[in-house]
Formats: structure tokens, sequence, C-alpha cells
């Protein structure tokens, strides 16, 4: 069948920015993408072609991902509860309007709210939102839940406190010996531990911010409710995927860290999944609970200590393309800096892939025990590339062919001599 053309007004009237604290924004969105879902179905069947041109303007590129999940749900008839989880700390800023005291402000509570409600209204979808202060000694909690009591919506708010929580005896927060010792992942597993206790049927997480359009949680639901697939992870890097990230916050020795990663993380990497933090995740309630067990870590890498669990398992997951519009000006790399991030996702990673019994390349895992004891380690390591990896293809990364780890080993011993001269 011969499909008809989008509409061209709507591609000439779409914007090619996006300011995720603008609220002039949001409301333009939501007008194309209503116009867009009045469109016939045979016009509809050209919208990913449409979107996927360089050209077409980046407003209509996220509005495609939301008329495809929402077109979901319409169509869906089968009943689901679903969890969404985010985790707060230092989320004050974001967690206001935009205001000139307050450039950065996103009013992200409210923004989410909106975006559940457009998503599921008419649906046989029911959701609870969980936010999670992480310890947040900015008072981000409080902060939500007064947004919350104030909210027509509110009552889909649930707002829980890591502090409250820990320390314990038992159960999969027994490791963590306070909410100081919570870096996201502690706060992750806490809300979904509640959503699991409400008796939702899937939890999707996502961040605090509004660098994920809600609207978009059809993305996740299809797999999981029409192929039965308990896992589904986003992906920013597949050719589908809508991706608006700042302005590279690394040096060139970003190269070896990837390197290093990949090589201990081979059973991830080799299956084609680069982006394992993506905030935007969905699993079944069953599978989750299994998975949080016992956890092995409560930090930003907790990500992928899930994804090795479910290797670990022999559990099918698959990966799906959806927008994604950094919000970079209030991240937590900056306040805590970068190194100190990627220090916890190399040092994360060794240490799940042990606990999990997954298969990875021992002798880098030992180099990273051995050379990598603080971020200032990485430090010096991130604005100088070693030769071996300064021709290597992006794929090649994570292959002990191109460099070893023992000339890793080398290469980081030489970097902190010539600190040292």
């Amino acid at each position: 069948m011969q499909t008809t053309h989008i509409p061209q007004t709507l591609l000439a009237q779409a914007k090619t920015r996006f300011d995720l604290t603008e609220s002039a924004d949001q409301a333009s969105l939501y007008r194309l993408a209503e116009a867009l879902l009045a469109l016939s179905p045979a016009t509809l069947a050209g919208l990913d072609d449409a979107a996927r041109r360089p050209e077409t303007p980046l407003e209509f590129k996220i509005a495609s991902k939301l008329v495809k999940s929402r077109r979901f749900l319409l169509a869906n008839r089968q009943p689901v509860k679903l969890g969404v989880v985010f985790a707060m700390w230092g989320e004050h800023n974001r967690l206001h309007p935009k205001s000139a005291a307050n450039p950065n402000g996103e009013d992200s509570l409210r923004v989410k709210l909106e975006q559940l409600r457009w998503a599921t209204e008419g649906t046989a979808v029911t959701w609870q939102l969980y936010a999670v202060d992480d310890g947040d000694p900015h008072g981000s909690g409080r902060l939500a839940q007064a947004i919350a009591a104030g909210h027509p919506l509110g009552d889909r708010v649930s707002v829980r406190f890591l502090a409250g929580a820990v320390p314990t005896a038992d159960g999969p927060l027994a490791r963590l010996p306070s909410a100081d010792d919570s870096r996201k992942g502690g706060a992750i597993i806490y809300g979904c531990l509640q959503a699991l206790a409400d008796g939702v049927d899937a939890v999707v997480y996502t961040d605090a911010d509004n660098s994920v359009h809600l609207g978009q949680i059809g993305l996740l639901l299809e797999p999981f409710l029409v192929d039965g697939c308990r896992a589904v992870l986003g992906n920013r890097q597949h050719p589908d995927a809508v991706l608006v990230k700042q302005a590279t916050r690394w040096g060139i020795g970003i190269g070896l860290l990837r390197h290093m990663q990949r090589m201990v993380g081979h059973a991830i990497f080799s299956r084609g999944l680069k982006d394992t933090q993506a905030a935007f995740k969905l699993y079944a309630r069953d599978l989750l609970a299994d998975i949080l067990h016992s956890p092995s870590v409560y930090d930003f890498s907790f990500d992928t200590d899930w994804i090795l669990a479910l290797i670990a398992r022999d559990e099918p997951f698959v990966s799906v393309p959806f927008a994604f519009i950094d919000s970079f000006a209030e991240s937590a790399s900056l306040v805590q800096g970068p190194m100190t991030t990627w220090e916890t996702l190399l040092k994360g990673l060794v240490t799940a892939v042990r606990a999990r019994g997954v298969p990875h390349n021992r002798a880098m895992a030992r180099v990273l025990d051995e050379e990598i004891h603080s971020a200032a380690d990485l430090e010096l390591l991130i604005n100088h590339l070693p030769p071996a990896l300064q021709t290597a293809e992006p794929n090649a990364l994570g292959n002990p062919a191109v460099m070893s780890p023992e000339a890793v080993q080398a290469w980081i011993r030489q970097r902190k001599a010539a600190a040292q001269a």
C-alpha cells in the first residue's frame, strides 16, 4: 500500500531546537504530537522515514517518538500497572521552574506528571511515580513533597527518603551503611522495592531531570506487553535514536577509559550494547525482584550490575531507540567531577562482573585494582591517548589485541611517573 507523505507544513513549522527549561517548548511539542496523531494511519506510516532524515527539525524527531508511544498505548488493551522511579540528589534547582534567579530550572516533577498523564490518558496503563531522595543535603525530597501536595496529580507521586530505610539488617539494602554511601543506585533500588511492594507489573527508571520525555514509555511497554520481553533497555546509540548531547566533556584519553571498560565488560559490549547508562529502562516485576535480591553496587554503576545480572541468567533483553536531550548544566558529574563518575563506573563494573560470575578480562580487572585508586589517577590519563589507540577504530576499543592489559598498565605507570617528574 502506498503511503501518504507527512504534511510539509508540520515539518516546516517544527522547531530546530528544544530547551528543557522552557515550558513553551514543552507545549509546542505536545501540539505537534497531537497534530501528527490526528493524521490518518496511512500518512503516519511515513513518520519514521520523515524522522530519520538529517534535515528534519529536532522537535519533529522527538514528536515522532511520542506519537509512536502514544499510538501503541491507545491500541493496547492489556491492563498494566507501572512504577516510574527516579533518584534525587542536588535536584532542588531543576525541580523549581526557570526564573531569573534559577536559569536552569526545569520544573521537572510537574513536567513528568504531565508527560505521564498525556501518554496514558484513556489507556489501560496506570502508574505511580516514585521520587527518592538519595540523602540530598539540599532537600530535594521535601521540595518534591511540597510540589506534589499542590498538584492535581499529587496522589500519583510517592516521595521516599533513602535515609529512612538504611541502615537495615536485611534485604537488598543490607550492605548499604547509610544514604551518604549511596550514589544514585541505592535510591533507585529503594524506589524499585517500594514499587514492587505496591504490586506494579513493571518498573521504569529514569533521571530526575527532563532529559527523557516520559511520553515515550510506550516504546518500552510494547516489547514487554506484545513480545513478553522482561527487560527493555533504552538505547541512545541506536541509529533511530534522537540524541542531543552537550559539547564533549572529556579529553582524548576517554578512548583509553572506554578501552579498559569494554575489556572488563566484554560480556555486555560484545552484544552490541554500548549505551549501558541510559536512564530509560524497563524491568518486569519478577525479574527485577530476582536481580535486586543481592545487588553488587549502590552507585552510578548499578546499570551495568543489572545488565550483568541478565547475562548471568541468560535472560534475553532488547534495546529500543528513544529521544534524549542532555540536561548538562546541573549534572551530578559537574558537581563531583567527571573522573569521579568514571572511577565509579570502572570500579563498579569490576565489582559487578565478579559478583555476578560473568566471564571478563581478569587481567584488565587486576590492572584497575592495582593502578586506579581514586579519580586523581584517571585525571592523569584523560588528556593523553596511548599511541596504540590513536588510530584504533571505535569498534576496536576493548580488544586486547589492540592494546593489552599489560600495555595499559605500563602506560598508566608512565603517566604517573611523568606527573611526579
